[in-house]
C-alpha cells in the first residue's frame, strides 16, 4: 500500500474551544470568525495572489482531536436521531479511515499577520487549533449542484428558540460581552448541541460549553434552550 504523508500550511484559530457545540456543518453560525494562521512559507502574497477574487474557499482539514481513536464502518449520524446506522462514506463523520474533513467557509479578509498574510473566515465549523493542509476556491458553477440529493439530510437541522435568564443578562452586561459573541451563543444553542440521544429524552441536565473564553451554562425544555449564566476563564 501507497503511504502519503501531508504537511499542515496553517492552523485555524476559531471560537470553538472543543469539541461539544460545534456546528454539525459550515456555514450554520455566520457570526463563527475565525482567523487561518498560515506558516511563513505559504503566507506570502505570492501564494495568496488572486485568491481575494473569491468570496468562498474550501478547506481541507485534519480532525487532529480525533485523529488517534481510529475509525468505524458505519456511524450513528445525529441528523437520525443517533439511533439509525450509514455506512461512514455516507456520513461526515470524523472517525474516518484518513481523518480528513472538508469545510467550505466565506472569505472575510486577507490581512497581515505576525508571520505574514493571515485568512478572516467566517462560518467554519472547526475546533481551535485545527491543522488545515490545503486551500481551494469554491467553484458555484462547479460546486453548487441545485438538483443533488441528500438522503437524510435534504434541509438545514430545526432551530431552537433561545431565551436568556435574568442572571444571564446580567452577566452579559457585567462582561461587556461582544454583540458578535452574544449572537454566535444563540446560533450555536439554536442548533441543539446535545447527543443526539437526548434530545428525545426529559433532559433535566446542565449543560456548557465554551465559546471564545467564555462558559455558556444553559438548560432545555419544551420551550427550547434557556442560557442560565455565564461564566469566565481567566
Amino acid at each position: 500500500m501507497i503511504q502519503y504523508t501531508f504537511t499542515a500550511i496553517g492552523t485555524l484559530h476559531s471560537p470553538f474551544r472543543e469539541k461539544f457545540g460545534i456546528p454539525r456543518q459550515p456555514g450554520l453560525a455566520p457570526h463563527a470568525v475565525s482567523r487561518l494562521v498560515l506558516l511563513p512559507e505559504y503566507a506570502s502574497t505570492e501564494c495568496l495572489a488572486g485568491l481575494a477574487d473569491f468570496s468562498h474557499l474550501w478547506l481541507t482539514f485534519i480532525f487532529h482531536a480525533t485523529a488517534t481513536h481510529g475509525w468505524q464502518a458505519s456511524v450513528r449520524p445525529p441528523r437520525l436521531g443517533g439511533n439509525e446506522r450509514r455506512g461512514v462514506f455516507a456520513t461526515r463523520t470524523m472517525f474516518r479511515p484518513n481523518p480528513v474533513g472538508l469545510s467550505v467557509v466565506e472569505l472575510i479578509d486577507i490581512v497581515d499577520g505576525k508571520h505574514g498574510k493571515e485568512l478572516l473566515l467566517r462560518g467554519a465549523d472547526l475546533l481551535n487549533g485545527t491543522p488545515v493542509i490545503d486551500i481551494k476556491p469554491y467553484l458555484p458553477y462547479a460546486d453548487s449542484i441545485p438538483t443533488a440529493r441528500a438522503d437524510f439530510a435534504t434541509s438545514a437541522p430545526a432551530l431552537l428558540m433561545v431565551r436568556w435568564s435574568e442572571q444571564a443578562l446580567l452577566d452579559a452586561s457585567t462582561l461587556s460581552l461582544p454583540s458578535d459573541l452574544r449572537a454566535l451563543i444563540d446560533e450555536v444553542l439554536a442548533q441543539d448541541p446535545r447527543p443526539a440521544y437526548r434530545t428525545a429524552q426529559q433532559d433535566e441536565h446542565e449543560y456548557g460549553v465554551w465559546l471564545e473564553n467564555v462558559n455558556v451554562r444553559f438548560t432545555v425544555d419544551s420551550s427550547g434552550i434557556k442560557v442560565c449564566n455565564l461564566e469566565v476563564r481567566l
